[in-house]
């Protein structure tokens, strides 16, 4: 269960820093002083983005045939080429490139943003089953997020307050972070091999309470009537990435509760008619029942007596130790399981 909420959260990171479309403002001044062109051409590049993102059934048909790392990583890819030749073009490092250059360069960055969005659905949708519409809204939540992380990064990395400093630092963080995060995890977007799903209703309480602190914090702090002068860049997003931490509390969590579980000891049936004792977990005893009881003392003590009980029997003639399994019903081995 641990690496299914480990999953979770890495498609929470990938939605928060995949809405690079939403830094469009912040550097289309600057697009526009050096291409020369008018607002309405602006604005026709602002829907760039939007028409790459008429070809994301490319990464669904990609989703299909290859392994999901490797569409993270070819959507993070895109974002790279498309936004970092932007970036170059801006600081005169790359060939003077046209209006349509330009136009092409953004809906090539916002296909990449259907491939990563596509691995989230995914791995939330195969991994939670019983809770994909819950698991799905959850991570898709995060991307209203991105631009106030792009925000708080530039805040504290811009060298100046000047426009085109600014304009720069968006276009190298909108092809360079998400590669970098898509990169971290990677090994993360995978199924969750898990023997079956069941209701977390827990783990998804702790993540909503999680994503309302987060969305208050993130309120609060791009108020800066509120915050001007009196926080400093580098604390607000300090605080961020603690926030954005946060939600590794369930993983940890379930991890700590998988670990000092107790297990118990059970008895198979070999084929030869004998009895083996074995350990297994608490999860995998009810097979096919549908219910999941954590075991208490009273629900041990009554096991290992029972195990004394096969114990002694199997010591028995054929005939007796019959009549004792005889007696032995399933409640016997799962009080309060019924129906078998």
């Amino acid at each position: 269960m641990a690496l299914e909420w480990l999953t979770l959260v890495a498609a929470i990171w990938l939605q928060s820093i995949n809405g690079t479309n939403s830094n469009f403002p912040a550097y289309s001044s600057e697009l526009k002083r050096i291409l020369s062109t008018s607002q309405l051409n602006l604005n026709n590049l602002a829907s760039a983005n939007d028409a790459g993102k008429l070809f994301g059934w490319i990464s669904g048909l990609a989703a299909a045939h290859l392994p999901l790392w490797l569409v993270l990583l070819i959507g993070s890819l895109l974002g790279l080429i498309g936004y970092g030749v932007q970036f170059l073009f801006l600081t005169g490092q790359a060939p003077s490139l046209s209006y349509w250059h330009i136009f092409l360069l953004t809906a090539l960055a916002g296909n990449g943003i259907c491939w990563i969005n596509t691995v989230c659905y995914l791995i939330t949708i195969r991994n939670f089953p019983l809770d994909r519409q819950i698991a799905v809204g959850l991570s898709t939540s995060y991307i209203g997020l991105s631009a106030k992380i792009y925000t708080d990064i530039v805040d504290v990395v811009a060298a100046s307050n000047s426009p085109s400093d600014r304009a720069k630092a968006f276009l190298l963080l909108n092809s360079a972070l998400p590669l970098l995060v898509c990169l971290v995890v990677a090994p993360l977007a995978r199924d969750a091999v898990v023997g079956r799903s069941k209701r977390l209703s827990r783990g998804f309480f702790a993540m909503f309470a999680i994503s309302m602190v987060t969305g208050v914090f993130a309120v609060v702090t791009s108020l800066k009537t509120v915050v001007a002068g009196a926080v400093p860049s580098y604390v607000i997003l300090g605080g961020m990435v603690v926030i954005l931490f946060l939600p590794l509390i369930v993983p940890a969590g379930e991890k700590i509760t998988e670990t000092v579980r107790r297990r118990c000891l059970i008895a198979v049936h070999d084929d030869g008619g004998g009895v083996t004792v074995v350990e297994k977990d608490v999860e995998s005893i009810v097979e096919g029942a549908g219910v999941v009881d954590e075991m208490g003392p009273l629900m041990m003590r009554n096991r290992e007596g029972v195990l004394e009980l096969l114990r002694w029997s199997h010591s028995l003639p054929p005939s007796a130790s019959s009549a004792v399994f005889f007696h032995l019903t399933p409640t016997t081995f799962f009080p309060g399981v019924s129906g078998w």
